[in-house]
């Protein structure tokens, strides 16, 4: 019986670059859903991008699933840390990943040896205030996101496992993403083109920051992207 494809869902381009220039990603159409197809080891791979947070992410993932029967989902990308002392490009694997507006709980499937710890949030807004990035550390959270918990719903209600593969691009202590900086960014992911000129504009000086930020995620990304293949690997 041939084996179904493996699926690698990320929430932005590129997060997925990566993943393309590994497993040889193509776009193409699957029932009216736009994705991108390539293979691992021989084995089918699909691929989707989604857009940020809950909402979009839920909507991609489900029409990816009502279209194509996957065996695993990968949840790949970037993430930020509540603390300064983890490296950028630390990959995170959480025990237990949280939608922070409920407090709805999902376990990821453990692929491989490696050890899986603390509890990664799910959010829509971005959380900069210092005194409730200290309150999630109390409850154990070591990563902040914006799709995760919502994939992994969506898959736990078709009885499809998932893991989560993502690494630290930013850090609450480094003072580089604001919500001015979040706001360059477009819901899909790509560049808002005049919201990044009007930033720059306005912050010359901080032109040095963003060139470190891009070069942090782009090496979170591969990271991310790398150790998913390699857990993808193991099925």
């Amino acid at each position: 019986m041939t084996a179904r494809p493996l699926a690698f869902v990320c929430a932005m381009p590129m997060e997925l670059t990566p993943l393309a220039r590994e497993l040889g990603l193509e776009e193409a159409d699957v029932d009216g859903v736009s994705v991108h197809r390539g293979a691992l080891d021989g084995r089918d791979v699909v691929a989707i991008v989604t857009g940020m947070g809950t909402e979009l992410a839920t909507a991609a993932i489900e029409r990816l699933l009502e279209a194509v029967e996957v065996e695993h989902v990968f949840v790949v990308g970037i993430t930020g840390a509540l603390e300064n002392e983890t490296p950028i490009g630390t990959v995170v694997l959480p025990e237990v990943v949280v939608l922070g507006v409920s407090g709805r709980e999902h376990r990821p499937t453990r692929l491989g040896d490696a050890e899986h710890q603390g509890r990664m949030w799910t959010a829509d807004i971005l959380t900069t205030d210092l005194g409730a990035v200290a309150e999630l550390r109390e409850q154990g959270v070591v990563a902040l996101e914006m799709e995760t918990a919502a994939i992994a719903h969506a898959c736990e209600q078709r009885g499809i496992p998932w893991s989560v593969f993502r690494a630290i691009s930013d850090r609450a202590g480094d003072d580089l993403v604001d919500p001015e900086v979040f706001a360059t960014s477009n819901q899909d992911g790509t560049a808002n083109e005049a919201a990044l000129t009007a930033y720059l504009e306005k912050y010359p000086e901080r032109i040095p920051m963003l060139v470190q930020l891009a070069e942090d995620s782009t090496l979170a990304a591969e990271r991310a992207a790398a150790a998913a293949v390699a857990a993808a690997r193991t099925l």
